[in-house]
């Protein structure tokens, strides 16, 4: 008996449909090219390369420090040169600080003891001081931000602050409404340096609540920097929201424009500016292309902020309100300064140590590794591996 002409069509619709769904179901998810878990495909244009830590990863190139008994605890760390291991926390984040001062500890500073400086805007507990110097051999300070640097500037219109909020919260930035997190980006974007505590100290490591450090790391990273002339070290480099930092990149460019001898011949540019790979963030942020070191981890010398050219970069944006009217974070506002500013060449990626803030990994291969997916950049969706922006800064810097 023939099958009705309707009939055949709902049947053929039927196979369509189900071989879709079985497509969708069991199609291949991570391989290097595959993009169909990207939330968007209109703004990503490259593909998800091969991690390159996936290859074999050693110490890097250069004098490299090793242990001694000039690195006790105490006086006795003749060795030390001023450095120290940096948090700014709450009370309330104790549990997460040890969890991050454990890892650290364990990994790399019990052998050389460099100091822990402390932050908050409000004066540390008698237990946050009590378990935090117990996690340690090393010395620990605890320092509170002078309200003059934490307050909202006098230049900040609360009308317009409120208003900036309305329209952040509805373009889904996070955090958007919290003063707390405006003063925190302001602070650690140009003022964290300033603090009296640090007058003497020429580099830090930058620590934060509930992170994890997974690789043994035998060297002094402070005199790494030191003896291989380098300014600043990085595990993440990721594209930020473009919604939250809309006239940055316009504020940057005006100050350029007044101080083109501030820009450096070697700069990274580039890197700054690409549009190919994310050209719909790169037109959201009016030119930038949102890529930044993801700062809660930084290893730095402090004399590149102190440098008169960042000095006025900062005060230029810090007079033009994105650090409160948008979202300002110190993530893109250091990595521009770095990528205008400073020779490319003195940025290096610690690409040797073990990292997790959520969802990112920095994850080498590497014997010295416990506990890191080797190659893992995120433990999240797969659409977040398109954040990564290591690609754009190995295309137009280095891999070093």
């Amino acid at each position: 008996m023939a099958i009705a002409r309707p009939v055949r069509a709902l049947a053929l619709a039927a196979v369509f449909i189900l071989i879709f769904c079985f497509y969708n179901i069991f199609q291949p998810r991570d391989g290097p090219h595959d993009l169909s878990s990207l939330k968007t495909k209109a703004d990503f244009q490259g593909t998800i390369e091969r991690d390159p830590n996936l290859d074999l990863t050693g110490e890097p190139v250069g004098n490299l420090v090793r242990t001694s008994d000039a690195y006790a605890p105490g006086k006795a760390g003749t060795a030390r040169i001023p450095a120290t291991l940096l948090a700014l926390v709450r009370n309330e984040e104790l549990d997460g600080m040890l969890q991050s001062m454990e890892d650290l500890e364990r990994t790399w500073n019990h052998k050389f003891n460099y100091p822990w400086t402390f932050f908050n805007d409000v004066p540390f507990t008698a237990e946050f001081k009590r378990k935090t110097s117990a996690a340690t051999k090393a010395e620990c300070r605890y320092e509170v931000i002078p309200k003059e640097h934490w307050a909202k500037p006098s230049w900040i219109n609360d009308d317009l602050f409120a208003e900036s909020v309305k329209i952040l919260e509805e373009n889904d930035i996070q955090y958007a409404s919290m003063l707390s997190y405006h003063q925190m980006c302001r602070w650690n974007s140009g003022l964290f340096y300033k603090h009296p505590a640090l007058a003497d100290i020429q580099y830090y490591w930058r620590v934060e609540p509930k992170v994890h450090f997974f690789c043994d790391v035998d060297y002094d990273v402070f005199r790494y920097m030191q003896d291989n002339n380098k300014t600043y070290g990085f595990t993440i480099t990721l594209y930020d929201a473009p919604k939250s930092i809309p006239s940055l990149w316009p504020e940057t460019t005006k100050f350029v424009a007044e101080h083109p001898e501030y820009l450096h011949e070697n700069r990274a540019d580039g890197w700054l500016t690409d549009k190919i790979r994310r050209p719909v963030h790169n037109e959201m942020a009016n030119g930038y292309s949102t890529c930044h070191f993801w700062t809660n981890f930084e290893i730095a010398d402090m004399s590149f902020w102190r440098s008169q050219a960042y000095e006025e970069y900062f005060n230029h944006l810090d007079r033009a309100g994105g650090f409160f009217y948008e979202r300002w974070g110190d993530a893109p506002v250091h990595s521009i300064a770095l990528g205008l500013f400073e020779d490319k060449n003195k940025i290096h990626w610690f690409r040797d140590i073990g990292y997790q803030h959520i969802p990112f990994f920095n994850c080498p291969n590497s014997p010295k590794c416990r506990g890191c997916e080797t190659g893992r950049l995120t433990d999240g969706e797969q659409w977040l591996k398109k954040e990564d922006c290591r690609p754009n800064w190995f295309k137009y810097a280095h891999m070093d």
